[in-house]
C-alpha cells in the first residue's frame, strides 16, 4: 500500500552516506563587507519562512504537459538554459494530428516545467546535417541536449548517412549552438559512424545519452536492441568518439540509456519492449546501477544488465489507467531539489497520430520521481499519472533571473551591478567583495543554487551559502560553498562566530583540470538534516564533477539569510534561487496485494489433472511426480492462427491472486525463438495476457504479452518484468478500478520469496476471464524445450 506523506521530506537521500566531515581554522578573509542578520521566525523543524508572499510557486498539472502545442512529442530531452527556461527537444515527427510535415528535432520551452510553447525546430529539411542522407529521407531521432563549457550540444541519431553506399547505416552526430533555440550547427562528421555487420546490416547506432564523469572525462551512452547499449569516451570538444567502447546491456533487451549520478552510484536507465505498438505497447523503463560509469550495472537483485537472463528494477511501466508505452525518459531536478522524470507515453484511446495505424502518437508527461532504499520508482511505484498532480517546485519568492534587476527578490550587500550575454540574458556581477541574500531565510532544511562564472584572470571565488551573518569576513558565520578558482577546488565550510571566532568544519574536493570556469556552471548547496551537501556540474543534469559534504556542529546557525557571494570582483551569478528543501521522502512503494487464502488451483499431486480444467486444443501434458510436464508446441497463441494448447481454470469472482511455477530448460545465450512457457489471462484466442518465460533471440525474459481486438485487426504487445531463473515463480494479479475495468499486473521472481512487480494490462468490466497455463513458441523442426509447472494455485488478495 502506498503510505501518505508530508509534502516536504525532512531527509535527503544524499545524507545517508557516511560523512568524512574534519574540523580546520578558517582562512582569514579580507571581506569588510557585513549583512545586519534578522533571526528568521517560526518553528526550527519545518520549511517555514515570515512574510506572507507565498516561498514556493508550484503549478498542478495534468498529463500530458505537451498538449498544448504538440499532439506528439517523442523521445524527449530537458534541460534547464542559462537563461532561466527548461527547454525540451524531441524526436522527428509532426507535431500535431493531420499536420503532415515533419519538425526535425522540435523544441519547445517551460518556466515552470509543465506549461510548454514550442519554439521552432533544430534543424530543416535545407539545413540537415551534409552527411544525413536526402535522398533516403533521413531523419534525425532521440536527441540528448548538454551544456558544456560555454557550448549547447545536441546529440542525435542520424537514420541514414552518406558514411557508406547502404541502407539503414544508422550513427550518431552532434551539433552546437550558443542558446538552445539555435542556431544549430552540426559538427560535418559521425561522433559514433555506422557498424557494420555485413551488407546492409549495420548494429542499431540509436539513442545517444552525454554524460561527464567525476573527472570531468566526457562519455556518450548509445545502441538500442540489435547491438545492446554501450558507452565509449569523448574528445574534448565532445565531437568523436576515442578509446574503446564498453559494453553495458545485452543485446535485444534494452535502449535509450539516460545516466545519473545518486548517492555514490551511477544510475542507468534503459527502456525495454516495442516502443509503437498502438494500444498495447508496453515500453517501460528498468535501472541499473554501478559505482562506475562503464559498469557493471546490476538491478535491486543483483543480476547484471549484461548477461543472458538480463536484470532490470521496473522504474514505470503501464498501471491500468490511460497510458501505455511509457518510456524513453530524461531527469531534472526542480529548484527545491525533487527529481522528476520526463519521458513520452501513449493514450491508450487515442494511440495514433492519425487514423488507426502508422505513427504512433507519444506526447510528453512529466511525474514524480522517487528514491526509495536507494532505488527510483516514478510516484511510489504508482507511475503514470492521467489526473490532476502537484507540479515542479520552479518559483518563488528568492527565484531570481535579474531580469527585473539585482533586488528581484534579494537583498545586495557590497558592490554588485548587472551585464547581459545572447545565452544567459541579465546576469549579476561582483565589482568587489559581497552578497546576494534574502533577508530571511527557511527555518528548516533548504537548497540554494544558481549559475557562476569566474571571469577570465580572476581569483575571486564565488559560491552560496545560508545561515549567513558577518558577510564574508573572517569572523562569518554560515554554511557556505565556494568556487576557489586559483586552487581549482570546491570548498564547503561551516562557520560559527558565537564561539570561538574561526572554528570551522570545512571539506574540499578538486574541480578537475579540463572544466573551464569562465563559462556558466551550475552549483549547488543543500542543508538536510544537519549535513550540508554541495555539488558542481555543467548543468544541474545529474552528473556533477565535484561533490562534497560536511556535517554541521549543532553550535551553528542551518538557517537564516541565504543567497549567493563573492569575494572579490569579477564573478558573474544568474538564476539564484533559495527554496526549502522539498524533495519528498518516501518510505514505501505501491505493490499489488499479496495471495491470501488459497481457493482453487491444481497441486499437480497425483497421475492426472485435477478437477476444474478445460483443455484447449488437447495439449499433450503428463502429470507424474508432482509436476506438470509439457513439451513447448510449435505453435503459438498470437495472431489469427490460434494453434496453440491451453489448459484454463475458472476464476474465482471478486479479485485473485493465480500464481505457478514453471521450470523450463530454455538455457542461455543461444537463439530459440520465441519458446515459452506460463500462465495467460483468458478470455478467447483474440483478447488475452501472457507471462512467460521465453527466449527471445539470444536473451531470456519474462513477457507479459497482450493481444486485443483492434480497428478490425488482432493487436499484440508486451511489457518486461523481472529476470527468469532456470525455476521461475510467475503471478498475475487481478483487480477493478473505479469504472469495474479489470486490471491483471504481472509479478516475477526467482525464488519464489523477493518480487518483482511489472506492468498491468486490462480487460473490460463484463470480460469472463479465465486462469490458464500455456507452453508453445516452438518454430517448426526446432528441438523443444520441456516445461515443468510445479502447481497453479488461486487465492484471494490478502487484506
Amino acid at each position: 500500500m502506498l503510505l501518505t506523506h508530508p509534502p516536504t521530506a525532512g531527509r535527503s537521500a544524499r545524507t545517508t552516506r557516511p560523512l568524512r566531515g574534519v574540523i580546520a581554522a578558517l582562512s582569514a578573509g579580507a571581506v569588510a563587507a557585513t549583512l545586519a542578520a534578522t533571526p528568521a521566525a517560526g518553528s526550527s523543524h519545518g520549511p517555514t519562512w515570515p512574510g506572507k508572499d507565498p516561498v514556493v510557486t508550484a503549478t498542478s498539472y495534468t498529463n500530458p504537459v505537451s498538449e498544448d502545442f504538440a499532439d506528439t512529442f517523442a523521445d524527449p530531452a530537458v534541460i534547464r538554459g542559462k537563461d532561466g527556461y527548461w527547454y525540451a527537444f524531441g524526436t522527428t515527427d509532426a507535431l500535431r494530428e493531420g499536420e503532415g510535415v515533419r519538425h526535425i528535432l522540435p523544441i519547445s520551452r517551460s518556466t515552470d516545467l509543465v506549461t510548454w510553447e514550442y519554439v521552432g525546430d533544430a534543424f530543416t529539411e535545407d539545413t540537415l546535417p551534409e552527411w544525413a542522407d536526402r535522398d533516403r529521407n533521413a531523419a534525425l531521432w532521440a536527441p540528448d541536449v548538454r551544456y558544456v563549457d560555454g557550448e549547447y550540444r545536441l546529440y542525435y541519431v542520424v537514420t541514414d548517412t552518406t558514411l557508406t553506399d547502404e541502407i539503414n547505416d544508422n550513427a550518431i552526430g552532434v551539433a552546437t549552438a550558443p542558446h538552445p533555440t539555435g542556431p544549430w550547427t552540426d559538427s560535418g562528421d559521425a561522433v559514433v559512424d555506422p557498424r557494420r555487420q555485413g551488407p546492409d546490416n549495420f548494429l542499431w547506432t540509436f539513442d545517444p545519452h552525454h554524460v561527464t564523469d567525476t573527472d570531468g572525462t566526457e562519455h556518450l551512452f548509445y545502441g538500442s536492441y540489435y547491438g545492446g547499449i554501450w558507452v565509449t569516451e569523448l574528445s574534448e570538444d565532445g565531437t568523436e568518439a576515442v578509446g574503446e567502447p564498453t559494453q553495458v546491456t545485452i543485446d535485444n533487451k534494452y535502449e535509450g540509456a539516460y545516466v545519473v549520478r545518486h548517492d555514490g552510484y551511477w544510475y542507468l536507465f534503459a527502456s525495454s519492449a516495442n516502443c509503437c505498438a498502438g494500444p498495447t505497447t508496453g515500453y517501460s523503463v528498468h535501472v541499473g546501477r554501478s559505482e562506475t560509469l562503464d559498469g557493471p550495472y546490476l538491478d535491486r537483485e543483483g543480476v547484471p544488465l549484461l548477461q543472458s537472463r538480463a536484470g532490470g528494477t521496473p522504474v514505470i511501466a503501464p498501471n491500468g489507467n490511460a497510458w501505455v508505452g511509457t518510456g524513453h525518459n530524461a531527469v531534472v531536478t526542480d529548484l527545491a531539489g525533487q527529481d522528476w522524470f520526463v519521458y513520452h507515453a501513449i493514450d491508450r484511446e487515442d494511440p495514433y497520430l492519425d487514423g488507426t495505424d502508422g505513427i504512433n502518437e507519444r506526447p510528453m508527461l512529466v511525474d514524480r520521481l522517487d528514491w526509495v532504499d536507494g532505488w527510483p520508482t516514478v510516484r511510489a511505484g504508482e507511475w503514470a499519472s492521467d489526473d490532476e498532480q502537484a507540479g515542479p517546485a520552479t518559483g518563488g519568492r528568492a527565484v531570481a533571473s535579474f531580469e527585473d534587476g539585482l533586488r528581484d527578490g534579494f537583498t545586495t550587500v557590497g558592490r554588485w551591478t548587472t551585464g547581459t550575454d545572447d545565452d544567459a540574458g541579465t546576469y549579476a556581477a561582483s565589482r568587489g567583495p559581497g552578497l546576494l541574500v534574502t533577508r530571511h531565510g527557511p527555518t528548516g532544511d533548504v537548497r540554494v543554487e544558481a549559475d557562476v562564472r569566474v571571469t577570465g584572470g580572476s581569483t575571486s571565488t564565488v559560491g552560496l551559502g545560508t545561515g549567513l551573518s558577518g558577510g564574508v569576513s573572517d569572523r562569518a558565520s554560515g554554511i557556505r560553498v565556494a568556487v576557489d578558482p586559483v586552487a581549482r577546488e570546491l570548498v564547503l565550510t561551516v562557520a560559527d562566530s558565537t564561539g570561538r571566532p574561526g572554528t570551522v568544519a570545512e571539506e574540499r574536493t578538486p574541480i578537475p583540470p579540463q572544466i573551464d570556469l569562465t563559462t556558466w556552471h551550475s552549483l549547488v548547496l543543500e542543508v538536510v538534516d544537519g549535513v550540508a551537501y554541495a555539488e558542481m556540474s555543467h548543468a544541474r543534469l545529474g552528473d556533477p564533477f565535484a561533490v562534497v559534504e560536511v556535517g554541521i556542529p549543532s553550535s551553528v546557525r542551518a538557517h537564516g539569510p541565504a543567497g549567493a557571494s563573492a569575494s572579490g570582483a569579477d564573478v558573474h551569478v544568474d538564476n539564484l534561487s533559495v527554496l526549502p528543501h522539498g524533495e519528498l521522502e518516501v518510505d514505501d512503494v505501491a505493490t499489488p496485494p499479496a495471495p491470501g487464502a488459497v481457493v482453487d488451483g491444481d497441486e499437480f499431486e497425483g497421475d492426472a489433472l485435477g478437477d476444474g480444467w478445460t483443455a484447449l486444443r488437447d495439449p499433450a501434458v503428463q502429470v507424474a511426480d508432482g509436476v506438470l510436464r509439457w513439451e513447448v508446441e510449435a505453435a503459438d497463441l498470437v495472431g489469427g492462427g490460434n494453434t496453440a494448447g491451453v489448459l484454463l481454470r475458472d476464476a474465482p469472482d471478486g479479485d485473485w491472486v493465480a500464481e505457478t511455477q514453471v521450470t523450463i530448460d530454455l538455457g542461455t545465450d543461444t537463439i530459440r525463438n520465441y519458446q515459452q512457457a506460463g500462465i495467460v489471462a483468458y478470455v478467447d484466442d483474440d483478447r488475452f495476457a501472457r507471462l512467460s518465460h521465453v527466449a527471445i533471440w539470444n536473451t531470456r525474459q519474462t513477457e507479459f504479452g497482450y493481444e486485443i481486438p483492434y480497428a478490425g485487426r488482432l493487436q499484440y504487445g508486451g511489457t518486461i518484468v523481472g529476470p527468469p531463473s532456470d525455476t521461475t515463480w510467475l503471478r498475475l494479479t487481478k483487480t477493478e478500478d473505479a469504472s469495474g475495468e479489470q486490471e491483471v499486473q504481472a509479478s516475477t521472481s526467482t525464488d519464489g520469496e523477493t518480487w518483482v512487480h511489472g506492468g498491468v494490462w486490462t480487460f473490460p468490466a463484463d470480460a469472463d476471464v479465465r486462469i490458464g497455463l500455456v507452453a508453445h513458441g516452438a518454430a517448426a523442426g526446432e528441438e523443444p524445450a520441456t516445461a515443468e509447472f510445479e502447481y497453479l494455485r488461486v487465492s484471494t488478495p490478502e487484506g
